[in-house]
């Protein structure tokens, strides 16, 4: 049987694919029929050609959708389930795994890796499906909630491990450098924390209104000098306790340190890229803590669905565009150019 998933070739070359349906291979295994997936802004390092892919590699790492077969193995799920599959898959089993390092787990890995189902496709093989996939109790959900639940596959859960790694606390001053998806789920994690001034770092005015609903209360429409200065001034000359750096650049993260204020913490969770330097002395003489990596989504799924199915908490704003799966390369250039935000993919 065939089926169509996602593919890359090279820069600026996405393409829809036949590939073969998906199996069971382990007993531990499940295969999910893909419901709604979506485009992450860490893929278009791949599309923009600064990641480089094997030719005809499956993309896309963020989806959910309603199991139709497992493993033997498998026993705390059963087809017809709807799921949450966070962008790694892990056994559960592991000392990291223990630890809710998930993404440490020397069995996991990540969709779209050579030898792996990528999630821009119609159906996914998940190895160890009962430690990797999250529950949605009540069956398929309404159309209206799919897009807040996908959200907690990556981009909600990687704005959550931003504000967690920064120190957010209620009461916190907050800055989050970056409006894309991920800054702006930070934003809204760090309203959900209790923060009681965020400072978002944006000049798209269609991104900034959307953080000034997720509960920003303050916006600074530039970068680089201006930027540090706009937040200092906001600050009373100190800076923001955490910062929450969102986009993975040199510049971004030299922002992000540099209106951190002394003592206080920086949580990044931008993919770095081109980054060639971070200022240690200037950490050490300033007390600056930096934390942060790849988020552990599968950790954070349970507390963050249990908020958005009582309605306490709502990231499906990100999704700006709704495609179908046909349409995927349309999707990437609308993301590249900016006049997307997030798309939202349904085969």
């Amino acid at each position: 049987m065939i089926m169509r998933a996602t593919t890359i070739y090279g820069k600026a070359d996405v393409r829809l694919a036949d590939v073969p349906d998906p199996s069971i291979i382990e007993p531990t295994d499940a295969i999910v029929q893909v419901v709604a997936a979506c485009i992450c802004g860490s893929d278009l390092w791949a599309y923009r050609g600064v990641a480089q892919r094997q030719p005809g590699q499956r993309i896309g790492h963020e989806f959910v959708g309603v199991i139709s077969d497992v493993g033997a193995d498998v026993h705390d799920l059963r087809a017809g389930d709807f799921v949450i599959a966070p962008f790694v898959w892990a056994d559960g089993t592991c000392a990291y795994c223990a630890d809710g390092l998930f993404t440490s787990c020397p069995n996991g890995g990540f969709w779209g890796e050579p030898g792996s189902d990528g999630g821009q496709g119609e159906a996914v093989r998940v190895p160890y499906a009962d430690a990797t996939l999250v529950r949605v109790p009540g069956g398929i959900p309404d159309q209206a909630a799919i897009p807040g639940l996908l959200a907690l596959s990556d981009v909600m859960a990687t704005g959550h491990h931003a504000a967690v790694a920064a120190g957010v606390r209620p009461g916190s001053t907050v800055a989050v450098v970056g409006d894309g998806a991920v800054g702006l789920c930070g934003v809204l994690a760090a309203h959900r924390l209790g923060a009681e001034r965020i400072i978002a770092l944006g000049r798209n005015p269609a991104r900034t209104t959307l953080a000034s609903r997720f509960g920003a209360t303050d916006i600074v429409a530039a970068r680089g000098d201006d930027a540090i200065e706009a937040v200092r001034s906001l600050t009373g000359g100190f800076g923001a306790a955490a910062v929450l750096e969102c986009v993975g650049t040199q510049q971004s993260l030299t922002t992000a340190l540099s209106i951190a204020r002394d003592g206080g913490r920086v949580g990044f969770v931008g993919v770095p890229h081109e980054v060639a330097e971070v200022d240690i002395k200037a950490m050490f003489n300033r007390n600056i803590a930096l934390a942060g990596g790849v988020a552990s989504a599968r950790h954070y799924a349970d507390e963050l669905l249990r908020d958005v199915l009582a309605g306490k908490l709502d990231p499906s704003p990100v999704f700006d565009v709704t495609m179908p799966l046909s349409e995927v390369a349309h999707g990437y250039a609308a993301m590249d150019d900016r006049s997307a935000l997030k798309v939202m993919l349904t085969p």
